[in-house]
């Protein structure tokens, strides 16, 4: 369960960091809003996860998913550089969240 919290908050985090860029330096109401709401309901899932899982693992995976996340949606979205090795680099971040994951102890993977 506090796996899937994890994965949660990490996707929460794709989205508060992604709606930075809406906000225009927090001149925004709402786009500042929803970067407020997500960055509070990611940093809490991330916490009561830490409860049972170890503190640096939940956190090194928490911000993983969260930067997979946000190149991904910077990719797409922004039209930032979608290069050979970009990819690459993304992928052994994948390689390295997984990695940590499963050797991480904590509750059951």
């Amino acid at each position: 369960m506090s796996w899937l919290l994890v994965l949660v908050a990490g996707l929460l985090e794709t989205c508060w960091a992604v709606g930075l860029k809406y906000t225009q330096g927090f001149t925004r109401p709402w786009p500042s809003l929803f970067v407020a709401v997500t960055l509070v309901s990611s940093l809490a899932l991330l916490s009561i996860a830490m409860r049972t899982l170890p503190a640096g693992t939940a956190y090194a995976v928490w911000v993983g998913i969260g930067a997979l996340g946000a190149a991904l949606v910077g990719i797409v979205l922004f039209r930032e550089p979608a290069t050979l090795g970009r990819f690459f680099f993304l992928g052994l971040m994948v390689v390295s969240v997984v990695g940590l994951k499963f050797t991480s102890g904590g509750d059951a993977h």
